[in-house]
């Protein structure tokens, strides 16, 4: 197993990432038949470096002494992106909707700023300028998104394949390739086609699975040339706890003693788009190694958000209660692709509510090669008197 090590701060080699997350990654290699385990640092600065440097001038001394020398010579530096939060071009060129240009012009309160992704970045077509932007950086990767209702403007191939929107992923493909940068792909960033969800119910129905696969099979054949790492689903626990329990991002499903939501039902909904989700990642890890991997030498896997769960107490109760967080909320997904089952506390605690594998799914185990972990903790605040924050997240 080779791992992308995380820095973070000046450190001195020996340290190597922080001592929360070290476990955790040992856990994974002790159990996990995968090739590789990503880390994403997420840093987010709430201000300008011109800004920290007039709040305190030490700052840009203590940024200077961590260098790209400072990092093993195989760490990547890479970016990454989702389609509807940067692409724009919503409306044009044979795109149609996902579930995200009708969630933000629906519920346009329950995003902070009332904004929308039909402008966005402009990704659509300042694509180079932005790749030189990260060529003039030095980044070795970026990671983007497909959007789904770009390729198949009604989710399926029967309703139409958009050249267009062919086009566009391959120029920016190439135009990545040509500036030395590796492309990485999401095939599913929480964007169901539209009319997928008017149709059935998008990942609330099994019939998600095959029109899943049917997508992906386009990206596949058209990009698979030139991407050799592709992430299924983006954060599966995310999309379906945000989306279907709380409701406060896309479809915005939950039941009313939960949130506003008008639809939904908290107890059941996301544990059925799990699973589907679940499927749907097994079934295209399956298409990949059976009809390209062969000629096309890439590797396929999914991203999980988590976080570590530590005991409050050194009880066996509250060790007990920390391995059952994490199984809700990192082995719901780890679990099936690794075991072929979900955790047996989750079978225990969901009870009916959790869907069961049929003998033929369970043979899912092993379902990747890599898994991606993006893990995002704070462990830094600065400037606190004076307005100001830093946070980083990793």
């Amino acid at each position: 197993m080779t791992f992308l090590q995380l820095y973070i701060g000046p450190l001195n080699p020996t340290n190597i990432l922080d001592p929360v997350i070290k476990p955790f990654l040992r856990k994974l290699k002790e159990t996990m038949a995968i090739k590789s385990i990503f880390i994403i640092i997420i840093i987010s600065i709430i201000t300008s470096i011109s800004e920290l440097y007039a709040l305190d001038p030490s700052f840009l001394r203590l940024s200077t002494s961590l260098q790209r020398s400072s990092f093993p010579q195989d760490f990547r530096f890479g970016a990454a992106s989702s389609a509807y939060q940067s692409e724009g071009a919503a409306n044009v060129d044979g795109r149609e909707p996902s579930i995200w240009d009708t969630f933000t012009k629906q519920y346009p309160e329950k995003i902070s700023d009332g904004s929308n992704g039909d402008v966005a970045d402009e990704f659509y077509y300042r694509f180079k300028e932005d790749v030189a932007h990260m060529k003039e950086i030095g980044l070795d990767s970026f990671r983007f998104s497909i959007s789904w209702s770009r390729i198949l403007p009604r989710g399926t191939v029967a309703g139409g394949v958009n050249q267009a929107g062919i086009n566009f992923y391959n120029h920016l493909i190439n135009e990545l390739i040509s500036n030395g940068i590796r492309p990485l792909v999401t095939l599913f960033h929480w964007d169901t086609p539209q009319a997928l969800e008017d149709e059935y119910g998008g990942f609330l129905n099994p019939q998600i699975v095959k029109d899943f696969v049917e997508y992906v099979d386009i990206c596949f054949k058209e990009f698979g040339d030139r991407v050799k790492e592709w992430i299924t689903i983006n954060e599966p626990n995310m999309f379906a706890v945000l989306g279907y329990n709380v409701g406060n991002i896309a479809p915005g499903r939950c039941s009313s003693y939960v949130q506003n939501c008008t639809v939904g039902n908290s107890a059941t909904e996301p544990y059925l788009v799990a699973h589907y989700l679940i499927l749907s990642h097994a079934a295209t890890v399956q298409l990949y190694r059976e009809k390209y991997q062969s000629f096309h030498g890439g590797t396929i896997g999914m991203t999980i958000q988590t976080y570590w769960m530590i005991p409050k107490y050194n009880t066996p109760a509250c060790r007990e209660a920390a391995k059952r967080a994490l199984d809700f909320f990192f082995g719901w997904f780890a679990d099936p692709i690794t075991y072929g089952d979900y955790p047996k506390t989750m079978r225990e605690l969901v009870g009916n509510r959790l869907p069961k594998f049929t003998k033929k799914q369970s043979k899912m185990r092993r379902k990747m090669e890599f898994l991606w972990v993006n893990r995002r903790v704070l462990i830094g605040s600065l400037y606190v008197q004076k307005g100001f924050k830093m946070f980083y997240y990793t």
